[in-house]
Parts: C-alpha cells; sequence; structure tokens
C-alpha cells in the first residue's frame, strides 16, 4: 500500500499526472498532424505542470516557493522555443499562460474560477488552445472543436465530485447530477463525430473507442464515488486516445 500511497501523493496529488494526461492528448494530435518533436512535448508538459502548480497552492505557505519555480520553468520555457521554433510561438505561448493566470488568481478581484458555470468550458478553451495553435503552424479549427468539447465533457465529472463543496453554482448544482451527465454525453458524442468524420482513420478509432471509456465513466460519476475515481480514472481519459494509438500500431504491426 506504500508505493500507492506515494504515487498518489507526488504523482496525482501533485499535478504530474493531469500534465502527463494533457500532454499525453497534445502528443495525440501532434502525430496526427505529423508534427511530432520532443522539445514541443517539454514545453507542453512544463506548462500544464507550472500551471497546475500555481492553481493548486495559492494562498498557502508554499506558494513563493512555487512562484520561484515557476519563474524558473518559464525561463526553460523562454530557451526551448528560442532554440527550437519560430519567434510566433512564443507569443502562442504567452497568450495560453496569460489565460491560465486569469483562471486562478488571487490578485485579480473576480477570477475565472468563480464565475458559474465559466469554469468548464474555460479549461476547455485552454487545453483547446495548446492541441489546435501552440503546436502547429497554423491555427486547427477541427482539433480545436473536437479538444474543446472532450476536455469540456470532462471537466464535469469533477463538478459532480465536488457539487457540496463548490460556493459558486456549477452545472449538478444548477440542473442537477443527472441532467449535467446528459450535457457531458453529448459533448462527448459531437467531439466524437467531428473526429470520425476528420480524422486520420487510426486516430478516429482511437478516438471513438476513448468515447466509448469517457460515456462509461461519466455515467458511473457520482458524488460519493472515491477520490482515485476522478483523479485517476476521469483524469486518465485525456491519454487514452495516445495509448489505444499505440496499442493499435502495436496490433497492426504484430498482425502484419
Amino acid at each position: 500500500m506504500q508505493p500507492l500511497k506515494l504515487l498518489k501523493k507526488y504523482v496525482i496529488d501533485g499535478q504530474i499526472y493531469v500534465s502527463l494526461m494533457g500532454t499525453f492528448l497534445a502528443v495525440f494530435f501532434m502525430l496526427e498532424q505529423n508534427v511530432f518533436r520532443f522539445p514541443t512535448i517539454v514545453l507542453i508538459f512544463i506548462t500544464y505542470f507550472s500551471g497546475y502548480l500555481y492553481t493548486k497552492y495559492q494562498g498557502r505557505k508554499i506558494f513563493r516557493s512555487i512562484l520561484i519555480f515557476n519563474v524558473f520553468c518559464g525561463i526553460i520555457s523562454m530557451i526551448l522555443i528560442f532554440m527550437n521554433h519560430h519567434e510566433i510561438r512564443i507569443f502562442k505561448w504567452l497568450v495560453i499562460v496569460t489565460l491560465g493566470l486569469l483562471y486562478n488568481s488571487v490578485f485579480l478581484a473576480s477570477f475565472i474560477r468563480k464565475i458559474p458555470l465559466l469554469k468548464v468550458f474555460y479549461v476547455g478553451l485552454t487545453w483547446a488552445l495548446i492541441n489546435s495553435w501552440l503546436i502547429l503552424p497554423q491555427f486547427h479549427f477541427t482539433i480545436f472543436l473536437i479538444s474543446l468539447l472532450l476536455v469540456t465533457a470532462l471537466v464535469l465529472p469533477f463538478d459532480i465530485r465536488d457539487m457540496k463543496e463548490d460556493e459558486i453554482t456549477t452545472f449538478p448544482k444548477l440542473i442537477g447530477v443527472q441532467n449535467t451527465k446528459y450535457l457531458a454525453y453529448s459533448l462527448v458524442f459531437v467531439s466524437t463525430v467531428v473526429a470520425m468524420e476528420y480524422l486520420q482513420l487510426q486516430f478516429a478509432i482511437a478516438f471513438f473507442m476513448t468515447s466509448v471509456f469517457t460515456f462509461i465513466l461519466i455515467y458511473f460519476s457520482e458524488n460519493s464515488n472515491r477520490e482515485s475515481y476522478f483523479s485517476f480514472w476521469v483524469e486518465s481519459l485525456s491519454g487514452f486516445p495516445l495509448l489505444i494509438h499505440i496499442i493499435i500500431l502495436y496490433l497492426s504491426g504484430s498482425l502484419n
């Protein structure tokens, strides 16, 4: 049990896991668009990781250390961009980082996380911009739409988890748990239809299979579930498209 507790404390609760899942989703689209580059992967992970640490530790004694760490991450990110990318990538990265700061900064009078109902779409927007704008030479609307709908749907189970603790109006509190699930189903369905229509075949299949698992986990999302149901299983869904794609490649290679 001790290794599992350490895994939860330092990987899942430490924001490493969600950062990895966000990075894996970006890698999935990088492969689909044939723009895979390792420095870009490092840049995306650093951006996610420093952003989620900033969000989690505000108001705590450790926050000053987190700020210093984030400055260091920012310097590393700028170096990566200067050495491996066009200068327009700096502008894209700065826009996304600014959106992250606006999402949860105590120095703002009313930050995004406290605006009723907006949070789920805002998270989806930020992830979608990374997948469709930051990693690509040109903005890709289809990937933006697929990402926006999927990630927004994946945030809704977390609102179900937090519905008794949230002080602001969320979808589960406004329309109920079951209707929130219906909303999530709808978002995943539309995202999958678009993916099946526009993504390359193997990637479309991987995305479709991910949507099946997503429907199942949304169905069983309840406020009474253990924390690990959301922080591990639901969070893992972002990494499923890449995982399933790799499995498909392996199986097709074995069959050949």
